[in-house]
């Protein structure tokens, strides 16, 4: 039986597992923090990549403990989330604006003009537009010092989903509109409460935003994770599997694992 708790190195990239979910945000967290002190301490700011979803919901409540106990400032930070349902209205509890604004933003001290995420209610007809400007904002800001990523059960980073492209295409995909896999649809139902009421497109931030981060931690949890999460890390490097694209920046990548996600990688 391996041990619960344990750092590997796999694929060129530092798996870090622990016991179980909390634990694994808890360590998640605790990177998120080091980063932001480390870039606010060298170049005045850290600039963020935010992930949304079920997983990272544990790591924004221990930021905003961090935040609340007068360890962690975020009056230096900004931030840019990887993805938006399209069309929705920030209002909607279901959009991702309103997620972050309820889990971190309103909760800690971060400047409402530094909290960027891409707009549900863009008319369609400039979405590339958009699109293109949300990359620009982020080489405007010098590039994500950090992207906190979580993994879809088809591998999906951000909405990047599967796709037959070239890895070389693939990974200098840039932020766009695009239409939601079926089993991104199908795990979104929690959300939305039935298949039918699932939004079927979404803003993404593109592939090659998220490769050109200098680190990228990449958290899963739970077994439904386990199977894609062992394709990633040690399956071919293939645009059908988008994370396993984050193999091309081994070395600046953190994978994060409960033991049940990490159930099936054989170390």
């Amino acid at each position: 039986m391996p041990a619960a708790e344990r750092t590997v190195q796999i694929s060129g990239s530092t798996v870090i597992v622990r016991p179980t979910a909390e634990a694994a945000s808890q360590v998640a967290a605790d990177a998120i923090a080091e980063i932001i002190h480390a870039a606010v301490n060298e170049r005045g700011k850290a600039v963020l990549g935010l992930a949304t979803g079920a997983t990272p919901e544990v790591v924004y409540a221990k930021l905003v403990a961090k935040h609340e106990a007068g360890g962690l400032s975020f009056q230096k930070v900004v931030t840019y989330n990887l993805d938006e349902y399209y069309p929705i209205q920030p209002l909607d509890p279901r959009s991702y604006r309103a997620y972050m604004h309820r889990l971190l933003f309103s909760r800690v001290d971060l400047p409402a003009n530094q909290a960027h995420l891409l707009d549900g209610t863009v008319p369609e007809a400039f979405a590339p537009e958009h699109a293109a400007q949300f990359d620009r904002w982020i080489e405007a800001d010098g590039g994500l010092d950090l992207q906190l990523l979580g993994i879809g059960r088809n591998g999906h980073i951000g909405f990047n989903e599967p796709s037959d492209a070239s890895v070389a295409d693939f990974a200098a995909a840039p932020t766009r509109l695009v239409e939601l896999h079926p089993v991104t649809k199908g795990d979104a139902v929690r959300e939305f409460g039935a298949h039918e009421n699932v939004i079927s497109h979404a803003l993404t931030m593109g592939v090659k935003s998220i490769l050109s981060a200098r680190a990228v931690v990449m958290l899963a949890t739970g077994p439904r994770k386990a199977a894609i999460v062992a394709q990633a890390l040690r399956g071919p490097v293939a645009s059908t599997v988008p994370a396993s694209l984050l193999q091309t920046i081994a070395e600046r990548v953190v994978w994060i694992l409960d033991e049940p996600a990490a159930a099936e990688l054989g170390a």
